[in-house]
């Protein structure tokens, strides 16, 4: 018995779904990004506005004062849905967990120097509370905001503060015990130095700009903290003790090396759509720009004493040259 086997070129009637076809054109194929983004913004069929907010639809683009011809024009250059997402976390995590356990078995923070564990411990522990704020602002912008292309990657934002603060938890813990972070909850309601970040945290929680509040947490809160805590900070640490702590908080570094150019680019995106949208977008970066230095200042000077003066000037410059960068005028 003979048998031929030969090779079959289907060729496909559509190459995507038919909304994504609209914006892409027709004989084109989508990547999974623009098939997991693009127009999955529900827009009709809403049948009645909320009780608890008459004055917009359930999904309403003028819950914030920035106003887009398309607000699919946002992309984020990590071409992140949900897939790519997971896997990129789940890579990153694989890298953190060996740290963490490399740390344990080798009993690295045995003999951590007492000086650099109290400067650890009382400057970054109550850090927990600021990354549950940044967990609950990312998920206000994705309930309130309006287009996939933006709230899409919010969610995953929101959830990657969740998991920092866990990160930060689990450092208490190996530096000490329970009872540690009881005393940063307290530091962080009760101490002075604590008091301007805590006023900043909570005052952000009721924004309720979408956009607005996209500036102060992602742009500029998230820009000035973490050059902050996981670069100067760090140095201070790894100066005193060695790497360790590198180690343990490598998940924080290279999250924000990667989420500042998606941060960037959408502010960009916005700043180009119209003079108006740059206008109110610097003016907003201007303002929290100055409070999240006023809260901060007390932080840096108790960490890093007489240096302190230096590394506030070098965080404002490097701060105001990516504004600059994304389109803002400061």
């Amino acid at each position: 018995m003979h048998i031929d086997l030969r090779t079959v070129s289907i060729k496909p009637l559509r190459q995507t779904f038919d909304n994504v076809a609209a914006r892409l054109g027709t004989n084109k194929p989508a990547s999974r990004y623009q098939e997991g983004t693009l127009d999955l913004q529900a827009d009709v069929n809403f049948h009645y506005r909320p009780l608890w907010d008459s004055a917009h639809e359930i999904f309403d683009a003028s819950r914030t004062a920035i106003k887009m011809r398309d607000w699919y024009s946002f992309k984020d250059p990590r071409q992140f849905y949900y897939g790519t997402y997971t896997l990129a976390r789940a890579r990153m995590q694989e890298k953190v967990e060996g740290d963490f356990e490399l740390v344990e078995e080798r009993g690295l923070l045995e003999n951590y120097p007492a000086a650099a564990k109290k400067l650890a411990l009382e400057v970054m522990l109550p850090l927990r509370h600021v990354e549950w704020g940044a967990n609950m602002n990312n998920a206000s912008i994705c309930a309130y905001g309006y287009g996939t292309a933006i709230t899409q990657p919010c969610i995953f934002q929101a959830m990657d503060h969740l998991g920092m603060a866990q990160y930060l938890t689990r450092i208490g813990l190996l530096l000490a015990d329970e009872t540690e972070l009881e005393a940063a909850k307290t530091a962080w309601l009760q101490d002075a130095k604590w008091q301007e970040l805590r006023r900043y945290v909570e005052d952000t929680l009721v924004v309720k700009d979408w956009f607005e509040l996209f500036i102060a947490q992602n742009l500029v809160l998230d820009g000035l903290l973490y050059p902050f805590i996981y670069e100067q900070l760090d140095q201070v640490l790894a100066a005193q003790a060695g790497p360790v702590m590198s180690m343990l908080t490598r998940f924080q570094s290279e999250w924000f090396t990667e989420t500042r150019k998606w941060v960037d680019a959408s502010v960009k995106t916005a700043a180009s759509e119209s003079p108006e949208n740059q206008a109110i977008l610097s003016q907003w970066t201007l303002s929290y720009r100055d409070r999240a230095l006023t809260a901060l200042t007390p932080l840096v000077n108790y960490a890093l004493g007489e240096n302190a003066p230096a590394v506030l000037d070098a965080l404002l410059e490097e701060f105001n040259m990516r504004a600059t960068k994304a389109g803002l005028k400061l």
